[in-house]
């Protein structure tokens, strides 16, 4: 789980959350994941492997506005060869509103963008979070 607090920056001209930065916060919540595994992102392309997004969606269930305290949820939901989707569910941590909720699917490439199958390494301990 990953924490926030809404920035002025991040808030439109009605003085909520624009409605692209509950992207931004599910990439905070992907990272988080691997480092409660004692991985690292960073590590992970100096192995020379990325993982880009091919589809995102965002359910907005209500506004998060400036200095909220956000806690982003993210789960693992499947992986299969080079491919991966995350689940998130975005919270404002004082009474525990449901803001959000979304999904990403991604799939692992190489430094010249060609799909390949994620290192078996960084599989085993997603599997093992997925099933534990």
């Amino acid at each position: 789980m990953a924490r926030v607090r809404v920035r002025y920056a991040e808030t439109d001209q009605m003085g909520v959350v624009y409605h692209a930065n509950y992207l931004v916060w599910f990439e905070v919540a992907r990272v988080e994941i691997l480092r409660s595994l004692g991985l690292s992102y960073k590590q992970f392309e100096a192995e020379g492997f990325m993982i880009a997004v091919i589809d995102a969606h965002v359910r907005y269930r209500s506004p998060a506005k400036y200095d909220d305290d956000i806690a982003i949820e993210a789960r693992i939901e499947a992986l299969r060869g080079s491919l991966m989707r995350f689940t998130y569910r975005v919270m404002r941590v004082e009474d525990s509103t449901l803001l959000a909720e979304g999904e990403t699917t991604h799939i692992v490439v190489n430094k010249t963008m060609e799909k390949t199958a994620l290192p078996q390494h960084y599989a085993e301990a997603f599997r093992n979070l997925m099933n534990g």
